[in-house]
């Protein structure tokens, strides 16, 4: 969690940001939480009610805190595609809950915030189709569940073939890659992607979850990027976006290198581009 304190003062440090570019969201409505999770499920983590398997799924001992965190990210990610929409791109500098089903939690995740967010958009009339692009190392499975009978919203997920989620989902377009994959290789396979789907989706919302969990230091990602790596890949996705004029919005995702300053500095990069290319 230090790293959601750090990335902030890091960015306002360099005066790439200042606080004028932030908000604070205020805690999603029920009605938007039962637009994507089930009623049953909600009304379990609304009373702290989950049984130990469920808990344990989680990631996370349940808690009134916790609760009260996951549904202030997910209206976060639901306001930052206003600013997407107005400014091109947005950032929740948290999110990126892409274990989250319907019906349960789990890796960390308890609510997804992109499927909340995406729905919004579809619901208020705001975007036709949307793409999911999804980076992080690890599957976002339950991103893929909750979209599999939406064809409204593909979902593009490149992530490390034996790495967890043990048993994968299936999204509109996987990418599995092999323990080690660096940079030459996971960058031209990305950029084929971009190309082909960019134009044959042909979405007006984007929202992609940038993890940086594919550095080659991170410790449980099992990729091989360099921190440079990781930056051209942000560029690949947020100058894509920008020269299709599609407004894009950005979720943290994960990154669990031993050394915080990988951490930050590969977080950073991607407010850094997004400067570059849109401000």
């Amino acid at each position: 969690m230090e790293k959601y304190n750090l990335l902030p003062q890091q960015l306002r440090y360099e005066g790439l940001v200042g606080d004028d570019n932030f908000f604070e969201p205020e805690p999603l409505s029920k009605e938007l939480i039962l637009r994507t999770h089930k009623a049953s499920y909600w009304e379990k983590l609304d009373t702290l009610s989950l049984d130990r398997k469920e808990e344990r799924k989680t990631g996370f001992p349940l808690s009134r805190k916790l609760i009260q965190r996951e549904v202030i990210i997910a209206q976060g990610t639901v306001d930052c595609t206003q600013h997407a929409l107005k400014y091109g791109i947005s950032f929740n500098i948290a999110g990126g809950t892409h274990h989250a089903f319907a019906d349960r939690g789990e890796g960390f995740c308890l609510l997804n915030d992109i499927a909340i967010a995406a729905n919004y958009l579809l619901d208020q009339g705001q975007a036709n189709q949307i793409m999911v692009i999804d980076l992080d190392v690890h599957q976002g499975n339950g991103t893929a569940s909750l979209f599999q009978s939406e064809p409204r919203v593909f979902t593009f997920s490149m992530h490390g073939a034996k790495n967890y989620p043990m048993h994968k989902e299936q999204s509109d377009r996987d990418i599995p890659l092999e323990d080690g994959t660096g940079d030459p290789e996971y960058l031209s396979t990305l950029r084929e992607q971009l190309e082909e789907l960019i134009p044959r989706v042909n979405p007006d919302f984007v929202f992609y979850q940038s993890g940086v969990d594919v550095l080659a230091t991170d410790k449980l990602g099992k990729l091989g990027l360099s921190i440079q790596g990781c930056r051209e890949r942000d560029f690949l996705v947020l100058d894509a976006c920008r020269r299709k004029d599609i407004p894009i919005t950005a979720v943290m995702g994960g990154g669990y290198s031993q050394q915080i300053s990988h951490i930050i500095e590969a977080h950073a990069n991607t407010y850094r581009l997004a400067d570059e290319l849109y401000f």
